[in-house]
């Protein structure tokens, strides 16, 4: 699969080809202050296989924690393009609002829902875990 994207000025884009590792919605603490209240939506792909091929990023790691994660967003209007965690080695996350086609977007999981709020929606048959899976 073929996949493309970038962010809403157009300053940043990105390609992957592959397969998609994992589609999931995260409804942690963390994820909503990133998304302004919402869960999460994002895919995880192997990073050997994806690539920025216009612009450059900016990141932004937290100090105070261990092991953060690194979020990657274009410096220019702010969008979100995407995470690498210390608890997915070799993979890119992307924020499914970046894709050219969200539509391709099937969550298999719902993480985190301990912290979900009344205003967050769960899709029908999509698993969700109080914490991370297994």
């Amino acid at each position: 699969m073929k996949i493309d994207g970038g962010c809403y000025c157009g300053q940043i884009r990105y390609t992957f080809e592959g397969d998609i590792a994992a589609q999931m919605q995260c409804h942690c603490r963390e994820c909503q202050y990133i998304t302004g209240g919402n869960p999460n939506v994002f895919i995880m792909v192997p990073e050997t296989t994806f690539s920025y091929v216009k612009g450059e990023v900016s990141s932004f790691s937290r100090l105070d924690l261990d092991n953060p994660v690194t979020r990657f967003f274009c410096p220019n209007c702010g969008t979100a393009i995407g995470t690498k965690a210390p608890g997915a080695p070799g993979a890119m996350v992307l924020k499914v609002g970046t894709l050219d086609d969200p539509t391709i977007f099937t969550p298999s999981v719902a993480i985190f829902t301990k912290d979900s709020q009344s205003f967050h929606h769960i899709p029908d048959g999509v698993t969700g875990f109080e914490g991370l899976p297994g």
